[in-house]
């Protein structure tokens, strides 16, 4: 009676997680499918839409966070800023190419469906935006995130996160909720240190973080410390109203130009792996199985208009700068699903009362399944351009 009593149901609760995960992730393993998808999956089967065994979704969510701001750390560490730099102009002038052009996409579909102003530039911000958390792991999992391709993506995946901030003053002007003067200087006092940072990061060229030999030794020092370096970085931005996983982003590539990347990967690759999958559970709770039975010949029809128009938008932009269709139109497939940071427009928009009810729950489920389908849209283009460079080789 006592063991019951002191019993916590958060713990059967981490079990059960862990258990799912598990099962789903062996079954797509014999399938060659990445574990993006299983816990994806995972999320369907735990939330309130599935087996209700997760009732408390704010708690998956908040920890779910944390796993963003990790992918976005240990992506850090692996980028060299002066190379980085290197491609500033498909970072600027092909995210920003993109953004227009998928808002122009909208508008014409819009035009004809007689939709508000309001919406077409929401539905348009929401869906230029693509996942900085899928397609990063992806391109790890396949060792792309080095090559040129890789490289490219990256740099829009990061420019995006970059403009996720003025979206969300614009949406909440259109929804006329305007920001406050403070926080408009807050932001830009933000943007401004964090470039300071990277001017320091470039100039500097060779430096140790403090403390940092005091604790080569020491692996529990390690973990704290850093969890400090990174989670400090993300709290900073967050701070000034800016993106916390572009603060892990360069807090990442800090600790890469001070050439301790090693032990800050040993310390935390634990922790990332726990949270990058709760981050991705938490998405997976979003799918509401019943309205996409319900809706299912709509959102059938949304996903492969987002697929199409998104590959194209974004194979056309990266030949802009490659000059290379086989690699564009997999940069393409890369970008072509909704990013998570589409939830946060989304729910600004719903908030702000410039979207219903339906089309809110409407979008939150297509968004999370194109991150779903998002691996088999990679896979089957992948496949496609194999077929076909063999056969321009014969």
């Amino acid at each position: 009676m006592t063991f019951i009593a002191a019993f916590n149901p958060n713990l059967l609760l981490f079990v059960l997680i862990g258990i799912i995960v598990t099962l789903v992730g062996t079954l797509l393993k014999y399938f060659k499918q990445p574990f993006v998808i299983a816990y994806i999956l995972s999320g369907v089967l735990l939330g309130k839409h599935g087996f209700q065994i997760i009732v408390d979704e704010k708690i998956i969510e908040g920890l779910g966070e944390f796993g963003l701001i990790l992918i976005l750390f240990f992506i850090g560490m692996e980028i060299s800023l002066p190379d980085f730099l290197k491609k500033w102009k498909i970072a600027v002038f092909g995210t920003i190419a993109q953004i227009m052009a998928s808002v122009l996409l909208v508008g014409m579909i819009g035009f004809f469906l007689n939709w508000q102003f309001n919406r077409i530039i929401i539905l348009g911000f929401v869906i230029s935006l693509s996942s900085s958390a899928v397609i990063i792991k992806l391109l790890q999992d396949s060792q792309e995130n080095k090559t040129e391709i890789g490289e490219n993506i990256i740099s829009i995946l990061l420019m995006q996160d970059i403009l996720i901030v003025p979206m969300i003053i614009t949406t909440s002007y259109l929804g006329g909720n305007m920001p406050s003067s403070a926080e408009i200087i807050l932001q830009i006092i933000g943007g401004i240190l964090l470039m300071a940072i990277m001017l320091w990061i470039l100039t500097k060229k060779e430096f140790s973080i403090p403390f940092s030999k005091s604790f080569e030794k020491d692996h529990e020092l390690q973990v704290f410390f850093a969890g400090i370096v990174c989670f400090g970085f993300a709290v900073f931005t967050a701070f000034f109203g800016l993106s916390a996983a572009l603060g892990a982003f360069v807090a990442g590539m800090v600790v890469h130009a001070a050439r301790s990347t090693e032990w800050f990967h040993d310390s935390l690759n634990s922790f990332r792996v726990i949270f990058v999958a709760l981050f991705f559970i938490s998405i997976g709770m979003l799918i509401d199985i019943k309205f996409v039975l319900t809706n299912w010949k709509i959102i059938s029809l949304i996903l492969l208009a987002v697929y199409i128009s998104n590959h194209f938008i974004n194979a056309v932009v990266l030949y802009g700068f490659s000059r290379n269709w086989r690699k564009s139109l997999y940069g393409g497939a890369l970008l072509a699903q909704i990013g998570e940071l589409g939830f946060v427009i989304i729910s600004t928009a719903y908030f702000s009362k410039i979207i219903t009810d339906f089309e809110y729950q409407l979008t939150i489920v297509t968004i999370a399944l194109t991150l779903l389908v998002s691996p088999f849209w990679i896979t089957l283009t992948k496949k496609f351009l194999n077929i076909r460079n063999a056969m321009n080789s014969k």
